[in-house]
């Protein structure tokens, strides 16, 4: 069979497939998600950026994984409503789509976990080294460990998907709802061990990062807490850190998870809809989980709605 080289042609996506009983309740279901996901990330979004008591290193950061969060439902979704609504045949997506889709998808993955890892360093300074604090967590060290948290995974993404597109391909099938690296080099019938071994390599790589950040710095905290007699601080470091540590362990779990399934061609089904989950769950949980945990936000809210009902029983009156 002849491979085909060029770049232009389309790809038919395997997609998720109802039954025409629930096809519509699926349709709303995954577009009440993407509403309740967007509004709770720009929702925080514009909290932080107005409200001057959460101009703090913490809450910046998060902004970052809430644009992260941001970027990932915007370019899965409205594509995947559409499709669920499309029969099997016209579930087509272009090959330059496709490589955007893939390289988005590994991209904003990958750069939530590096900046789960500074967050994880904030959170260290914040409990470990309080007084010396404001002197580390600088504006200027903030850009650039935001810079670093999306630049490095960037390069790294870049190479990724840069050896899937440079292979020829012969097939047309992606058999995902939507496209990551895996497609991309399953598209073609070229030797794709250079592919195996440097996603094996990043995987890895950003798994050992990642955990070994963790690990590191949630270590010496805990010695710190067990040898201290500051009952204030190590109420303070629980409750950061137990937040920090339930968004980092429902990402690497869901994200994780879907890589370990690429091994097992046999539960294609739960590997198809558990990608789907890795958009869904982290992108609106996280944000409930800090916004609960915050006091700050709290009070925000709370003096807020007061407010709001004062301003109401004066109209009434």
């Amino acid at each position: 069979m002849e491979n085909v080289t060029y770049n232009s042609f389309m790809l038919q996506l395997e997609g998720i497939d109802f039954t025409k009983e629930v096809v519509y309740i699926a349709f709303f279901l995954f577009l009440a998600f993407y509403i309740f996901t967007m509004t709770l990330n720009l929702g925080f979004l514009i909290l932080v950026i107005i409200e001057k008591s959460l101009h703090q290193p913490m809450y910046i950061l998060f902004c970052s994984l809430t644009v992260s969060d941001i970027i990932a439902v915007t370019e899965v979704f409205p594509r995947l409503l559409v499709d669920i609504l499309r029969p099997p045949s016209e579930r087509l997506i272009s090959y330059y789509e496709c490589v955007v889709q893939a390289f988005l998808n590994q991209w904003v993955s990958s750069t939530s976990h590096t900046l789960l890892m500074i967050m994880a360093f904030d959170r260290y300074v914040a409990i470990c080294n309080p007084l010396r604090y404001a002197a580390i967590m600088t504006s200027r060290m903030l850009v650039k460990l935001t810079v670093t948290a999306w630049g490095v995974p960037f390069l790294f993404v870049s190479v990724l998907i840069g050896l899937s597109v440079r292979l020829n391909r012969c097939r047309t099938f992606v058999s995902s709802p939507l496209c990551d690296n895996a497609s991309l080099f399953k598209l073609s019938c070229e030797s794709v061990e250079i592919n195996n071994i440097y996603g094996l390599f990043y995987t890895v790589l950003l798994l050992v990062a990642s955990v070994g950040s963790i690990v590191l710095t949630y270590g010496k905290i805990a010695v710190i807490c067990l040898t201290s007699k500051n009952k204030s601080m190590k109420k303070k470091a629980l409750k950061t850190c137990s937040t920090h540590l339930v968004v980092y362990l429902v990402l690497s779990f869901s994200g994780f998870s879907v890589i370990a399934l690429h091994r097992f061609p046999q539960y294609s089904h739960y590997r198809k809809i558990l990608t789907i989950l890795f958009f869904i769950i982290p992108g609106s949980l996280n944000t409930i989980v800090y916004g609960v945990q915050s006091k700050e936000i709290r009070n925000f809210l709370s003096e807020k709605i007061k407010s709001h009902q004062c301003l109401q029983l004066k109209n009434n009156k």
